[in-house]
């Protein structure tokens, strides 16, 4: 599109702004593994001209929460997994909220604390064991602060904690993990935190293109599946992803925790074997699902429940390792640009977006490897698989992987 009068170029930002803007539930992931991304104070007027009212970082870097502060956007902090072991400590967990999250109150709007990244499927008991103590040590740390009905604490999940996933309403909880996640989830309904999950239809598709439609996992037309035990109809599978969390959720007893998914998106590019990884692809997922967080119409097992998601990522990350779609999943380049035309255009912002010398915060993030996206597979069972129709959309959901996640970086 040619803008050529400064009224133009403003009504089209507008218009594109006000999409983002009346999906009051959307957030983005601001990722930082990369030595080109502009500094923060750039990315602030970035931020607000595309109306997302969240952003989650996966540290507390300082850069950025000073930079964000009276902008009115709210914010997730992350501890690294590595730190979990040393907040057991009631006064090492009081002095990291004193220092990552006190100091910048009430300036910087820090709403959740996010302990640790996907830990309990990382196969490392150690570091599961740590997590809830974690999570409630720096619970208690807010509490006598007073900041805990200010900044609540959570964790985000990978979706292969699941054992079933299809039908949506047979989801559960991998039964190892079934322990723990009920004392996690029983923290959530005491303190009143969301529980997160990272969910990525992508890598559904990645794994066998041939048989996974494409149009299902990008929101797109087509007849769907329908759930037999349930009776409900879904025609993309981020719902059936969703729903089979609340599923499982609903099955330990804990039907009123709130869920929010805390990544989810889809790369530009790719390698070879990197099906769907593509500029339009990536476009019309993400399109579609802005749209579809705007439209507050929650899933079809939970229509009235709004969807808190975050966008990953906000930027392409140069220094992720992995395959090459995990250094493209961002939504900007470096230099402030789309990577794809979602609707909004930040050209004529002036934003003085520079690259060169913004790198990974002393925060922790290269070192945590937490904001790794590709954990988002759909978890279903061999056995589970076996029971799937095999012909057209119905063939969808057995085609993700029962591993565990390859990539953490």
């Amino acid at each position: 599109m040619e803008l050529r009068s400064p009224l133009r170029l403003a009504l089209f930002l507008f218009s594109a702004a006000l999409v983002l803007n009346s999906a009051s539930s959307l957030g983005i992931n601001y990722g930082q593994i990369a030595n080109n991304l502009p500094h923060p104070e750039s990315v602030v007027p970035l931020v607000k001209s595309i109306g997302v009212r969240s952003v989650k970082l996966y540290d507390a870097d300082p850069r950025v929460l000073k930079a964000f502060a009276n902008s009115g956007v709210d914010f997730i902090v992350s501890l690294g997994n590595e730190n979990l072991a040393r907040m057991r400590d009631s006064k090492q967990a009081l002095a990291w909220v004193k220092s990552n999250v006190q100091c910048y109150l009430p300036a910087t709007k820090i709403t959740f604390i996010a302990i640790g990244n996907e830990v309990l499927t990382l196969n490392d008991s150690a570091l599961s064991a740590n997590l809830l103590p974690a999570m409630e040590s720096v619970h208690a740390a807010l509490v006598s602060l007073n900041l805990d009905k200010q900044v609540a604490v959570t964790t985000a999940h990978n979706l292969a904690i699941l054992d079933v996933s299809y039908p949506p309403s047979a989801g559960s909880f991998r039964r190892d993990l079934a322990p723990k996640l009920s004392c996690i989830l029983d923290f959530h309904s005491k303190v009143g935190s969301p529980f997160l999950i990272n969910a990525y239809p992508f890598f559904a598709y990645k794994s066998n293109p041939k048989q996974v439609q494409l149009d299902f996992v990008l929101f797109g037309p087509g007849s769907g599946i329908v759930d037999q035990g349930s009776g409900l109809h879904y025609d993309n599978m981020f719902h059936a992803q969703v729903d089979a969390a609340y599923a499982a959720m609903e099955k330990l007893g804990y039907k009123n925790v709130c869920l929010q998914i805390s990544e989810t998106g889809w790369p530009s590019k790719g390698d070879a074997d990197e099906a769907g990884a593509t500029p339009d692809n990536a476009r019309q997922y993400n399109g579609n699902l802005m749209k579809l967080v705007a439209a507050k119409k929650g899933t079809p097992m939970r229509p009235n429940a709004d969807l808190n998601v975050h966008v990953f990522a906000l930027f392409n990350e140069n220094q992720k390792t992995g395959p090459t779609s995990e250094r493209n999943f961002g939504l900007f380049k470096p230099d402030g640009t789309p990577v794809y035309n979602l609707g909004f255009n930040t050209t004529g912002l002036g934003l003085g977006l520079v690259s060169g010398n913004s790198s990974v915060s002393d925060g922790g993030t290269a070192s945590s490897g937490s904001d790794s996206s590709s954990d988002g597979y759909l978890a279903i069972t061999a056995n589970g698989a076996e029971r799937l129709p095999l012909k057209g959309a119905l063939s969808i959901l057995c085609m993700a992987v029962s591993a565990v996640v390859a990539f953490h970086l």
